[in-house]
């Protein structure tokens, strides 16, 4: 079969993936919605609300149609963008998450290059001198990440770097002498207040986001530490590695170029799984440190059943995890041309 016939095959199977898997997640967020034990009516018209008014407002959501029927009109609404207008704040949902998105997506991003930068060589040393010291230390410490309750953590480093040293900034994303100063254009606060040339803002947002990415970051690392040593124990063990060393490759050589090299596409995987967890994930770390971010934003409207709000966040965890995916095995044709 030609080649470009291949990968135009290749091409439409992988979109017809994407939007199988898109429908699937509609229909789990859509079942999720309905078998939730809040009460979305009562949540919006309010417990004094009487019986007329209660009534009035299920036939207005759609809730006196068949499932069917529901579950066409959820499509076409998010087909439309339409998602509602959260009941805790009054905006349309899509706004409220495009305004706390970014403070998450910030938040990860720092934790994320810290996990990787941290895990990758961590995991690699801990390989190369697999059962001496410098293995037993970094798995302890990866136990350490993987074991602590992320909030226990949280309340701790604040008492002792916030409350007792001094060194960072507490809760929030920046002091609360700098709220409002800077415009809102991207709602990115290191970008907004960069574009805004507010650099005392700029630093303020850093001082504050330092510690909870320090947080998430190490409980990040512990995970791509424990990935890492195990793909390059693997690695380590074929006989590539022994006849690269025969033929007089020096052991940075044999580790960084050959083993390395090929557990890279491993790598992608568990990098982009780990930084999807933690846009998912930051919601104990988020409250914790005041941080209005989506996690807080998710849990604020499950709390008063706000299931239009719950819902939405669920669907755009799912298309990030989707997003993700993608990522990676576009990733995956950069590191290896077997794959293409």
């Amino acid at each position: 079969m030609p080649a470009g016939k291949l990968r135009l095959n290749s091409l439409a199977g992988s979109a017809l993936s994407i939007l199988v898997t898109l429908f699937g997640l509609l229909v789990l967020t859509f079942v999720i919605g309905r078998m939730m034990p809040a009460d979305p009516v009562r949540a919006i018209v309010g417990e004094d609300a009487t019986r007329e008014v209660y009534e009035n407002v299920y036939r207005q959501l759609g809730f006196d149609k068949p499932l069917w029927q529901q579950f066409m009109l959820y499509m076409r609404d998010v087909l439309t963008l339409n998602f509602g207008t959260s009941i805790r704040t009054g905006q349309p949902i899509l706004q409220d998450i495009a305004r706390v998105l970014p403070a998450t997506i910030e938040l990860a991003t720092f934790a994320i290059i810290i996990g990787a930068g941290v895990g990758v060589p961590l995991g690699v040393i801990a390989a190369v001198n697999k059962d001496r010291w410098p293995d037993q230390v970094i798995r302890i410490i990866s136990l350490l990440g993987n074991s602590m309750p992320i909030f226990w953590t949280g309340m701790i480093a604040l008492l002792i770097f916030y409350a007792g040293l001094g060194w960072v900034g507490g809760s929030g994303r920046m002091s609360q002498f700098y709220i409002g100063m800077v415009p809102e254009r991207t709602n990115f606060l290191l970008i907004d207040s960069v574009l805004a040339g507010q650099w005392d803002v700029f630093w303020s947002a850093i001082n504050h986001i330092i510690l909870p990415a320090l947080l998430l970051g190490y409980s990040s690392a512990a995970f791509i530490t424990r990935m890492t040593r195990s793909f390059m124990l693997d690695q380590i063990n074929q006989e590539y590695i022994t006849t690269a060393r025969v033929k007089g490759l020096s052991r940075r050589q044999t580790i960084w170029r050959h083993a390395f090299g090929n557990i890279r596409v491993q790598l992608v995987t568990i990098v982009a799984l780990a930084y999807g967890a933690l846009l998912e994930g930051a919601v104990l770390i988020e409250t914790v440190f005041a941080w209005p971010g989506f996690g807080q934003y998710l849990t604020s409207n499950l709390l008063i059943g706000d299931m239009n709000a719950v819902m939405t966040c669920v669907l755009i965890v799912g298309v990030i995890f989707i997003g993700l995916n993608i990522l990676s095995d576009i990733l995956y044709r950069v590191f290896d041309p077997r794959t293409r």
